[in-house]
């Protein structure tokens, strides 16, 4: 077993940076061509096939389409009992592009894992570049999760683009139903008491909604947006469609909610004589818990990169499905900061910063402190250990994966 003082860790950790850097030229090409090609969820064909290319023309094994996810895909180099999984994100918003830095996030992955497949041998890993699509929206690390593609996995990383560097957040579970509502049609003018109005449905379930967020604990958010309430100003409107999503501190917070908001649509139902149905979106998100080895092991390796991750433990940001990898398994999801002149995520100015050269600098910065924290990983006995026991210990639940 290699221990943490052998001079095995340096010179991973100098070939590693070495493997990225004679990478860094694609790696950057990778993201600016992410960035200028944006593709929202479940339709980042061009993207996960420009990722998956690069992985296959680094010598990795490439299976595509997993988990019956078309944009979804798995590449492995090596054979080491340490499957160590970079988790890659190439989905941009709609209307807006890369609005949430995913083009760097991917393309610091990709860096990562051909940084560690460069030394997978001699630490005894298997490298696991896993393309996650449909963050933004449905979840596809849930999903993938939920089909066994991290049932081998020991630990996961990857990096997020931010405005600063930082590291330990943690984040708020989501989740998010479709909600429509069925009337009957009628002539506004001529006879609108027979018709049962889905306008009315959709107004009640928002006006009570927003009644209710008074007395919604503090981290607990809800959203919505109407898609649909009638076609002509003079038939009373027979359905309505709209999208609520719960945000809340965790799980169990998110599950009351959730109780709380069914209600107040249910209730609107009630009151108007529509009918209602409620349909998940995609996959609920859980709140993030990042591994406090990792997260250390990654603040050194930023540091000597010239970074200073500023530590944001016990508070929270936005959501991401890497929250359910992290109730699974020991998990990373720092930030990797470039300058956005003041511009934050979701916003069409935040987009326009992910090619300039601060981001740049990101992707390779974030590819080499993630491959650092691989090598420190293999060659910690105690760390490769627990997460060894830790993989073992979730195996024989049914056959798959166990949530903790």
């Amino acid at each position: 077993m290699i221990s943490p003082a052998s001079p095995t860790r340096d010179w991973a950790r100098t070939v590693a940076t070495d493997a990225v850097r004679a990478q860094a030229h694609h790696l950057v090409a990778l993201s600016h061509s992410l960035h200028a090609e944006p593709e929202t969820a479940m339709r980042e064909h061009e993207s996960a096939a420009k990722i998956a290319l690069l992985a296959e023309e680094a010598g990795f094994d490439v299976t595509r389409g997993v988990a019956d996810l078309p944009t979804a895909f798995v590449a492995t180099r090596g054979d080491g009992e340490l499957v160590v999984a970079l988790c890659a994100e190439y989905d941009a918003l709609p209307g807006i592009g890369h609005a949430c830095g995913h083009n760097v996030n991917g393309a610091a992955s990709v860096g990562a894992a051909l940084g560690l497949a460069a030394v997978a041998e001699r630490l005894g890993i298997t490298v696991k570049l896993i393309g996650t699509p449909a963050e933004e929206d449905i979840g596809g690390k849930a999903l993938l999760l939920d089909a066994g593609v991290f049932d081998d996995v020991a630990a996961a990383f990857m990096v997020h683009a931010a405005p600063e560097d930082s590291v330990g957040a943690s984040s708020l579970a989501v989740g998010a139903w479709d909600v429509s509502y069925t009337g009957r049609p009628a002539h506004a003018a001529l006879a609108p008491w027979e018709g049962v109005n889905a306008l009315d449905a959709i107004t009640l379930a928002h006006t009570a909604v927003g009644l209710l967020r008074q007395q919604l604990p503090p981290g607990t958010l809800v959203h919505d947006v109407v898609f649909e309430a009638g076609h002509a100003v003079n038939v009373i409107p027979a359905t309505a469609r709209a999208r609520y999503e719960l945000r809340a501190r965790t799980t169990e917070d998110l599950a009351r909610a959730r109780r709380r908001v069914r209600a107040c649509l249910e209730a609107a139902a009630l009151a108007t004589g529509a009918e209602l149905e409620l349909t998940e979106h995609g996959a609920d998100f859980a709140d993030l818990r990042q591994d406090d080895f990792l997260t250390a092991a990654y603040t050194r390796a930023a540091r000597s990169l010239g970074r200073d991750p500023v530590d944001r433990r016990g508070e929270v940001m936005a959501s991401t499905d890497m929250g359910n990898v992290s109730h699974v398994l020991p998990a990373l999801h720092p930030t990797i900061g470039y300058d956005t002149e003041g511009t934050r995520h979701h916003t069409a100015p935040f987009a326009r910063y992910g090619n300039s050269p601060g981001a740049d600098r990101a992707v390779v910065d974030g590819a080499i402190a993630l491959a650092h924290v691989g090598v420190e990983l293999a060659t910690d006995p105690a760390q490769r250990r627990r997460c060894l026991d830790l993989l073992a210990a979730r195996r024989p639940v049914n056959g798959g994966t166990s949530r903790a």
